[in-house]
């Protein structure tokens, strides 16, 4: 028999929308609930079904608190809430809701109440849940490494600052109010300039210029003022701080305070400059007995009244002579010896520091029979340095080349520009490096002097000065012919000599 049951047109409209209503709902990411004004739940969409793990069957038609664990319901006054949105019909503000079905890890909603109403009249009311589990995990997770971080910037020897990109501090840790004796308050929004000094602040200024052009790390060595208008020597590495985009939105200050390493570098450079005069004593000594014998037989000679005035005026001459002669080594000597008032570099004229330098190893070069050849420009040569700290340089290259030649040989020492360096070659004809050993030679305690005689430390300290003063130093050596070592230094033009 032919069905002759028909759908009127109102009918199919009606249930295609329901259909629409029913694929929206289920299309939504959040968790959606229709509840009447009997806390029955009228609708429920596919997202809060899966995550509470339910059926339409045991949800629709259920009251609020058969759905939901009843403490939760306490704890978060949910029923209470609903029932002044649809009296009031008025939306309720977000809040955070943790949330747990039987058989599922905890789960940590925000949800938002809605007032559902029909032609005029509020028939109930709309509960949305978003899942912010993953959000707030992390969240925490950030949270965690941030409190992480910051615990490692706080707890850092070194200072750490942060600084923006017209050099105004942004972050001050707590190394750097300890030994500044600002706190990150007093500095905050001030220039970094203001904390060093005057004589820094143009090529600090330039080094913040080339971070933000060319995004690479800068080293930087100036003084930090204190809050007790104090001094304090500070090496600082700059590196770009950089944004959620990648670009250069400041700089990053690294500094580590060099007191301790300078006074040590102090006394190993004073230490130093005694182990060489030791070596020198004899040979200074015999030298400075050769005058004060002229100036004793010439008094001699003058304390006699038969003496001629010619002679008499020659042996005056001879021992005004020796007493110059004398001065000049004691002179040398103390230059040498003294220690240095500051570690600030000055122009010096190396050549001349050279030459003062020879001197001092003239007579122990003598007693050695070791012939010097020397080659220097005309000219001065100016370079920007610690005059003492350059002069051990050099007599730790002189020295060493010395001890290599102990029968005799010759030492050269040669000065020449190289646009725009000025190149120092000491050479010596001794017994040369061997190819196991020339690799090791600049190692701090490496030494291959006679057990006694060395402790190994001078050529690391040379290599220490010669980076110091932004040169550079190499060896060439030929086992049992002798070696050459090559300092590389900067020069400065403009300037005279000091």
């Amino acid at each position: 028999m032919e069905d002759k049951t028909a759908i009127a047109p109102g009918q199919e409209l009606s249930g295609r929308y329901e259909q629409l209503y029913s694929m929206l709902l289920d299309a939504i990411p959040s968790s959606v609930l229709l509840i009447d004004q009997h806390m029955r739940i009228v609708s429920a969409n596919r997202n809060f079904l899966e995550k509470g793990q339910r059926t339409l069957a045991n949800t629709i038609g259920y009251r609020l608190e058969e759905v939901f664990p009843t403490i939760i319901l306490d704890q978060m006054d949910i029923t209470k809430r609903i029932r002044q949105v649809i009296e009031k019909n008025q939306p309720a503000k977000g809040e955070r809701m943790t949330y747990r079905a039987p058989g599922v890890p905890i789960r940590i909603y925000y949800y938002s109440i809605l007032p559902f109403a029909w032609q005029g009249r509020v028939e109930g009311a709309i509960l949305l849940m978003d899942d912010v589990t993953e959000q707030v995990r992390l969240s925490e997770e950030v949270r965690r490494v941030e409190r992480h971080l910051a615990s490692i910037v706080e707890s850092a020897s070194d200072l750490i600052l942060s600084i923006d990109r017209k050099g105004r501090i942004l972050t001050w840790n707590s190394a750097a109010e300890r030994l500044s004796g600002y706190s990150a308050t007093d500095v905050r929004e001030r220039l970094f300039t203001d904390f060093c000094a005057d004589e820094d602040h143009k090529e600090i200024r330039d080094i913040f210029s080339r971070i933000d052009a060319r995004k690479y790390a800068q080293t930087k060595e100036c003084l930090l003022r204190t809050s007790k208008e104090a001094s304090i020597p500070v090496s600082w590495v700059f590196s770009p701080l950089k944004d959620s985009y990648n670009q250069t939105a400041g700089v990053v200050a690294v500094g580590r305070d060099l007191t301790e390493k300078r006074k040590f570098e102090t006394e190993l450079h004073q230490s130093q400059k005694f182990a060489a005069l030791g070596v020198m004593a004899g040979g200074i000594a015999h030298e400075i007995r050769n005058p004060l014998a002229i100036c004793s037989s010439s008094a001699q000679f003058l304390m006699e009244d038969d003496g001629t005035p010619e002679f008499r005026r020659e042996c005056a001459e001879k021992i005004h002579k020796g007493i110059q002669r004398t001065s000049a080594i004691i002179e040398n000597l103390l230059k040498y010896s003294h220690p240095s008032t500051t570690t600030r570099a000055t122009l010096v004229n190396l050549v001349s520091l050279i030459r003062e330098t020879q001197t001092l190893v003239t007579y122990h070069a003598n007693i050695l029979k070791i012939e010097i050849n020397t080659s220097f420009p005309q000219e001065p040569v100016m370079v920007e340095g610690v005059a003492t700290l350059l002069q051990q340089v050099f007599m730790n290259l002189f020295l060493n080349a010395m001890n290599s030649m102990p029968t005799g040989g010759r030492l050269g020492i040669d000065v020449k520009m190289v646009h725009p360096e000025v190149w120092v070659q000491v050479t010596d004809t001794g017994c040369g490096i061997s190819p196991r050993e020339i690799g090791k030679i600049f190692d701090p305690f490496y030494t291959t002097s006679i057990v006694g005689k060395g402790t190994g430390l001078g050529l690391s300290l040379c290599y220490s000065i010669v980076k110091q003063h932004r040169g550079t130093i190499n060896v060439e050596s030929v086992e049992g012919r002798g070696s050459v070592f090559t300092i590389k230094l900067p020069v400065r033009y403009g300037g005279g000599e000091p």
